[in-house]
């Protein structure tokens, strides 16, 4: 799997990010260090606890994340989570919503790590 075959599988935006960071190899070694981001681990653990202030901003940095890296499918996603969540400290969260859109986040975050991995095999040998 290539770069570009890689955004395809996650439906991510490779010319956005080509755009961007320009050299095929840096969106590469970035996108690969993306696994060692552990923000879907605190959302998992936030929404585990139903501590909605760490999971706005574990989701937060994850929405970013993938916006940066143009994963246009984890971004949409993240973003849902993070509207619904980020009135968490003035008004009662929607359990209900909030569980659907966590459920979409994390099929997405597999998605992009599954592919990613992919990746990374590809990477290791060439």
């Amino acid at each position: 799997m290539d770069l570009q075959e890689f955004y395809l599988a996650c439906e991510g935006n490779y010319q956005n990010v080509k755009s961007r960071l320009v050299k095929e190899a840096l969106i590469q070694r970035l996108v690969i260090k993306f696994l060692d981001d552990d923000s879907y681990e605190k959302l998992l653990e936030a929404m585990e606890q139903k501590d909605y202030g760490m999971a706005f901003r574990a989701v937060h940095t994850l929405k970013g994340l993938s916006q940066n890296f143009s994963f246009d499918r984890l971004s949409k996603s993240t973003s849902a989570l993070t509207e619904v969540l980020r009135k968490w400290e003035s008004e009662p969260v929607d359990e209900e919503k909030c569980e659907l859109l966590w459920r979409q986040v994390s099929i997405d975050y597999m998605v992009v790590t599954s592919a990613i991995r992919k990746l990374k095999e590809n990477v290791e040998t060439e």
